[in-house]
């Protein structure tokens, strides 16, 4: 038998709710660590399937019992139930129940992105940052944008829908470019930016960004650590010294990162001691269904102004 009081710790799991006009949505951010002792695993929702990431290896008399609550509860709502262990060497994916969908998107707003479940550590879509992307849809008409480590162009989306003049995209990945150049397909509009997609080293290319430039807004959004690509702790300082060539005074650059063990203060350090010039506006909200008991060690997207 399924207690379903052992479950309601992991934020009342038996009220968990699924909002298909709420698009792509996290039901559950163990994550956050506000939850004691379920920090090691997430449940997106991607309609029509769950999409759950295990960040270490579970207790396998809880997962037993979770696995089976969840199937209870979800099985007739969802087409499938999909696990990708993330603990793995290589991340390894399984189904709870159904199939991997041979084609599936997450939905935001308007707008569509593809989605590669099979066996990627990265699925090509990053739900937190969709109040980033809203900010960026306000201010983005008639704007020239300069999209760093774009990866799959979720940002450049967002920009043109909202009335771009132009995004650049530039990322080491043509892979990922070219599901960006996909997203672009998914989600017409009436009247197009000057969209460019560039798969070069962001470290090795400031000469060329600088005649491509300026721009008006920057999103710099680097992996907090990619082996033999880019350190956050000590390549960061590398992007921001390039702000003010990149911008005219009055522009605007939201620095990222995604690194629990580098707070905000490491970001402001950065910006203070090799970008003097930009001054701090705020720290752009997470959403609500990813609650963090330290914000130092969630999302940190930091608006700036030169």
């Amino acid at each position: 038998m399924i207690e379903f009081s052992h479950f309601n710790k992991i934020a009342g799991f038996a009220e968990w709710l699924i909002s298909p006009e709420k698009g792509a949505q996290r039901l559950f951010h163990g994550r956050g660590q506000c939850f004691t002792g379920y920090d090691f695993f997430t449940v997106d929702y991607f309609e029509p399937v769950l999409w759950l990431v295990l960040y270490r290896e579970p207790d396998a008399d809880f997962w037993g019992q979770f696995c089976a609550a969840l199937e209870l509860q979800f099985a007739g709502i969802c087409s499938a139930a999909i696990v990708q262990n993330r603990y793995d060497k290589s991340p390894s994916t399984y189904c709870l129940w159904g199939i991997i969908p041979k084609k599936l998107y997450a939905v935001e707003g308007v707008n569509r992105f593809v989605l590669d479940l099979n066996n990627k550590q990265n699925i090509g879509y990053f739900m937190d940052m969709q109040p980033t992307r809203l900010w960026l849809s306000g201010r983005a008409a008639g704007q020239r944008i300069l999209n760093l480590f774009s990866y799959t162009c979720a940002f450049s989306v967002a920009a043109e829908q909202a009335g771009a003049e132009s995004v650049l995209n530039i990322d080491t990945s043509w892979p990922a470019l070219s599901q960006g150049r996909e997203n672009h397909r998914l989600n017409p509009v009436l009247r197009s930016a000057k969209v460019k997609f560039l798969g070069h080293d962001i470290l090795k290319s400031w000469g060329r960004l600088k005649k491509l430039g300026p721009f008006d807004i920057v999103v710099c959004d680097p992996p907090s650590r990619q082996e033999g690509s880019f350190n956050a702790f000590k390549d960061y300082r590398k992007l921001v010294r390039q702000f003010p060539a990149l911008l005219p005074s009055g522009g605007d650059v939201l620095v990222c990162l995604n690194a629990p063990y580098l707070g905000q203060g490491f970001l402001e350090e950065t910006m203070a001691t090799f970008c003097p010039s930009a001054t701090f506006v705020s720290r752009l909200a997470g959403r609500l269904d990813f609650p963090e008991a330290d914000s130092d060690s969630a999302l940190k997207v930091l608006h700036y102004r030169l």
